[in-house]
């Protein structure tokens, strides 16, 4: 089984960082983030225009993927790509990606819409066996 190299950790960091800091982003925007590996994971902070937000990532390669909490309770996922390079005792990195909202409590829930009838199509019409058309209270039985 092959081991895991020194230099490829600074990429998975960066992905999950990457990840990370994009999971809050719900729109294009600046963001700068911390990330603290713990195992195969990144546990990290984000700032940015929406505020700070707290998530999870992790990645393979230069790939993340990550899932964010910002404090008014709304649950973001992301995906991302990223790299880093080396400065000092710690790694700084870029990515892009993009993001979706998974959970907002204070959006209202959105009611089902009603299937509209379509214009295009005429009105159902009843026909017997000879092809006559049959008024729907007959077909139905209550004429």
């Amino acid at each position: 089984m092959p081991s895991r190299t020194a230099s490829s950790r600074p990429v998975r960091t960066a992905a999950a960082l990457a990840a990370l800091v994009l999971s809050a982003c719900t729109g294009p925007s600046a963001r700068l983030g911390v990330g603290v590996p713990v195992g195969p994971f990144s546990v990290g902070v984000g700032v940015g225009s929406g505020g700070v937000s707290a998530g999870v990532g992790t990645g393979v390669g230069p790939v993340g993927v990550g899932v964010g909490m910002h404090p008014s309770g709304q649950v973001t996922g992301g995906v991302g790509v990223g790299a880093s390079v080396p400065m000092g005792g710690a790694h700084v990195g870029a990515g892009v990606g993009s993001s979706t909202v998974l959970h907002d409590p204070y959006r209202p829930p959105q009611p089902p819409a009603p299937a509209a009838p379509s214009s295009d199509s005429p009105p159902m019409q009843w026909r017997d066996s000879h092809g006559r058309i049959v008024p729907e209270c007959q077909a139905r039985g209550g004429c």
